[in-house]
């Protein structure tokens, strides 16, 4: 009976011990689940605002945008009434009605315009400028600095800040040096 006691003295210590550890090693697993579940939730949150965030930015750009595409076909009308000015004679009596009508359509087009943010692009004289500016071709100019708008095409747009029509331009390069003639080297 006293190896039996001494039996039972042996295994109810290791018993608890067994119990304790197993209980210690699911807290433990539990606590690598929650830790595992509040990671994750904070994951979420956070996509969670990214979304959000992006939503905002999408219907803002949708409010400040949303006119890109009618302006840009409203610049094609304007176009017209300046290249009818243009191409009109101021002295002509015989239309200055017509072409005072057409100065006050375009004035209104212009003001409109602004009014909306849409910003003309008149860049000659100043240095191209390859995001704002298509060069459509290169000119030897004495007079002008290299790489500068020399003629305007047509007018660039910006709406908002951001690029609706770039600026149709003719960029100037420096004239090329004439090889000195046979007279000269002589």
């Amino acid at each position: 009976m006293a190896d039996e006691q001494q039996t039972l003295d042996q295994q109810t210590p290791e018993q608890p011990t067994g119990a304790a550890e197993d209980l210690t090693a699911r807290v433990q697993e539990l606590e690598e689940q929650l830790a595992a579940a509040q990671d994750q939730a904070l994951r979420m949150v956070a996509d969670l605002q990214n979304v959000r965030r992006r939503a905002e930015q999408d219907v803002e750009k949708a409010h400040k945008f949303a006119l890109e595409k009618f302006a840009g076909d409203l610049l094609a009308v304007v176009d017209t009434l300046e290249r009818g000015l243009e191409m009109s004679d101021p002295n002509d009596e015989a239309i200055k009605p017509m072409r005072e009508g057409m100065e006050l359509t375009l004035k209104m087009f212009d003001d409109t315009l602004r009014r909306y943010q849409v910003e003309a692009l008149n860049p000659e004289g100043e240095p191209f400028n390859p995001e704002q500016y298509q060069a459509m071709a290169m000119q030897e100019s004495a007079s002008a600095e290299p790489g500068s708008v020399l003629k305007v095409f047509q007018k660039g747009y910006l709406l908002n800040g951001r690029l609706l029509r770039p600026a149709m331009v003719v960029v100037s390069k420096a004239p090329a040096e004439t090889p000195p003639s046979i007279d000269e080297q002589a």
